[in-house]
């Protein structure tokens, strides 16, 4: 039997809920949603469970990431319930229920909390710096090292266990029967949507942020592959410096247009940010632009005169990779890809015959 949390609405406004409480379900939104079908109903029932608290069903459910905030939903909403940001903080909840370590959940109620873990991360690679001498080599030789353990030990420390619980809550806790070779063969479907997100395009308005999402991924997987497996600030091959500068400016470009989106609030998804929302794209500009010009000083044999843009870009990796990455706005884009997946499962579960 369902247990109802009348009190969960409290919990998700931490999250950046606005208003849900007010629908009176009239059915509009899901009646205007283009990812809305007869049989996945969305967002209307999500709506309904955050009301009651149903937190099992929530979790259970993939339909917050199926959702890719076009903002229609919010749009025609006759009692400004703002049901589009529900699902936003949905999936900021789910984020927290799926980590392990609970760290996600405190870092998204909590801004001083946050900024204090930005603080203690830019004192650590200040401590670092000083312990090195303020040697650029030597600290440009464990910067490199600490990009390759970082990925490393976020993905098998924090992330696949957490895609494991996800996996728990959507697909084994609720019983559902998935044979050994339909997980091989949906396999094609993890991987289309972690690169392209290609079912965004079936929402009406969002065609140009679908291109825009799609250029900054692959612009960002291609720059963390060059700076990483091909060392750009190392490296000596034309090719690979030119990769380097054509990535990062992308980054630099698509990340503009998203904070100015933001402070504009021209769309939907933009009118009611959470401190998360800025992070990851601020974060990312920054990533790109120092990256960017480490790269130009050290063309211009400058850099050892200026060693402080280094320890800033590094500084904005660290926290990038120690804080954002694992516990803030980027595992969207890792969850959203596993829903995917487990979404093929579910339709393709196996059923046992009946006698």
């Amino acid at each position: 039997m369902a247990r109802i949390d009348t009190k969960f609405g409290v919990k998700l406004k931490k999250y950046g809920a606005v208003d849900f409480t007010a629908c009176y379900n009239c059915g509009n939104c899901t009646a205007v949603c283009s990812l809305s079908t007869q049989d996945n109903s969305i967002p209307r029932d999500m709506v309904r469970y955050s009301v009651l608290g149903l937190q099992d069903d929530l979790k259970a459910s993939l339909k917050p990431w199926l959702c890719y905030y076009c903002g229609e939903c919010t749009a025609h909403c006759p009692q400004t319930a703002n049901p589009g940001e529900l699902m936003m903080a949905l999936r900021r909840w789910l984020t927290s229920k799926y980590d392990w370590t609970g760290l996600s959940g405190l870092l998204y109620r909590s801004l001083p909390l946050t900024l204090l873990f930005f603080l203690l991360t830019a004192l650590s690679v200040l401590i670092f710096a000083i312990c090195k001498d303020f040697n650029l080599e030597t600290i440009m030789h464990y910067g490199h090292y600490f990009e390759m353990g970082a990925i490393g030990a976020v993905f098998l420390i924090i992330l696949l266990p957490n895609i494991i619980r996800m996996w728990w809550f959507v697909i084994l806790k609720p019983k559902i029967k998935v044979t050994l070779k339909t997980y091989f063969k949906s396999i094609g479907e993890l991987i289309v949507h972690m690169f392209t997100q290609k079912r965004s395009l079936s929402c009406d308005e969002n065609k140009f942020r679908w291109f825009e999402h799609f250029i900054l991924v692959i612009g960002y997987l291609m720059l963390l592959f060059t700076t990483v497996f091909l060392d750009w600030f190392s490296a000596k091959n034309l090719f690979v410096i030119v990769l380097g500068y054509v990535e990062s400016m992308v980054i630099l470009i698509v990340t503009v247009d998203f904070v100015m989106t933001r402070i504009k609030k021209s769309r939907e998804v933009g009118k009611f940010s959470q401190p998360s929302d800025w992070f990851f794209v601020i974060w990312l500009f920054l990533l790109g632009t120092t990256a960017l010009f480490v790269r130009v000083f050290i063309d211009l044999h400058i850099l050892e005169f200026h060693i402080w843009l280094y320890l800033f870009h590094l500084t904005v990796l660290a926290q990038w990779a120690i804080i954002i990455v694992p516990f803030g706005k980027w595992t969207h884009f890792l969850y959203r890809s596993f829903a995917m997946y487990f979404e093929k499962l579910k339709e393709t579960q196996y059923h046992e015959p009946t006698i």
